[in-house]
């Protein structure tokens, strides 16, 4: 099976607003997907996707020709690809009622642990996701960080203590889910965090802590006064502000402001191992890529993710090699041009 035939076998069960388009960019979906689509107007997805296109490379094939390594040593866990998959925290009532989220998170787990990727997966709002998914995480050595809606603080702690307890090899909170129309259409309630509640948060946490939603150099310093140690710049999927900026556009003057003191993990529209060489060239030590790996999973399962990761590993072994760039510290803005 090579991607295109994945993506006509997702296409028979992830519907019916996906479309598993051979390039998920937003458009044919108009948006809306996940489920709680985006906040009029405007198409976040889209240009957070458009915004990495323009971006070109800079070939230099004067250098030498030895193999290509791509991997790294990432918050205290030895990856083979700079990758993290996305964390989803339901998929029932956004793109199959008989689907279930921890299926998925669990083929995650499963395919992280043999491709020598992360996995990342959210706490949910369905009973039972995310003490399942916590056990699928340890079964497979930890692989796999929660990310935390922005609930009460007390509600965070526990989920914390949960996260101690079963070995994760990080945890994270998604600040920017505060947005999120669909929370708080079924009242739900998510809100803003203080540097200080932040700061307590991560004294609970027993390992890496991560702020997810970083979209300035302003909030990014204020994840690392918190004592994040590791950000991800993100808005949402641009789901959650009309107008943001796409995160390629903020990622170089984040990177600037902190880099050294945190590590930098970027999502948004990263589509290709190309994309995920840009990503690099402007700062990230690492990306998250979400709603294709989804679909991979609903074209063969743990199969299908294991056919985009290598695809996306394939692809950023070529960059690499004809950019100049043997291994991950190589890659600098140098090697990219707007």
């Amino acid at each position: 099976m090579d991607y295109n035939q994945l993506l006509i076998e997702a296409r028979k069960h992830i519907g019916p607003n996906c479309k598993a388009c051979p390039v998920c960019n937003g458009l044919a979906c108009g948006n809306t997907m996940p489920g709680p689509g985006s906040k009029a107007p405007g198409n976040g997805a889209y240009d957070n996707w458009k915004a990495w296109q323009n971006i070109r490379l800079t070939m230099d094939c004067i250098a030498p020709a030895g193999e290509v390594d791509t991997g790294l040593e990432f918050l205290g866990r030895q990856l083979d690809f700079p990758l993290i998959t996305g964390p989803i925290g339901s998929i029932k009532w956004q793109y199959n009622p008989e689907s279930d989220v921890r299926d998925f998170n669990r083929d995650v787990a499963s395919a992280a642990a043999k491709l020598g990727i992360a996995g990342a997966f959210g706490d949910g709002i369905e009973p039972g996701v995310y003490t399942d998914s916590l056990r699928h995480s340890a079964d497979f050595g930890g692989v796999s960080m929660p990310i935390l809606n922005p609930y009460s603080d007390e509600e965070i702690k526990e989920k914390i203590a949960l996260a101690n307890e079963a070995g994760v090899f990080a945890l994270g909170v998604v600040i920017d889910s505060a947005g999120l129309p669909h929370l708080r259409q079924k009242g739900i309630s998510a809100g803003t965090k203080t540097v200080e509640q932040l700061r307590t948060l991560r004294e609970c946490s027993k390992v890496p802590f991560v702020i997810k939603g970083v979209m300035s150099a302003k909030t990014a310093l204020k994840a690392v006064e918190a004592g994040a140690d590791a950000i991800i710049v993100s808005n949402h999927g641009g789901r959650v502000l009309p107008f943001s900026p796409a995160t390629a556009e903020v990622l170089p003057e984040i990177a600037d402001a902190v880099k050294g003191q945190t590590k930098i993990i970027v999502d948004g529209g990263i589509r290709t191992g190309i994309d995920i060489f840009k990503a690099l060239a402007l700062g990230a030590d690492a990306v998250m890529i979400c709603r294709p790996i989804l679909v991979s999973w609903y074209g063969a399962g743990e199969q299908g993710i294991e056919l985009l990761v290598n695809k996306l590993r394939a692809e950023l072994d070529d960059v690499m090699y004809m950019c100049g760039a043997r291994k991950l510290s190589d890659i600098n803005r140098d090697m990219i041009r707007f």
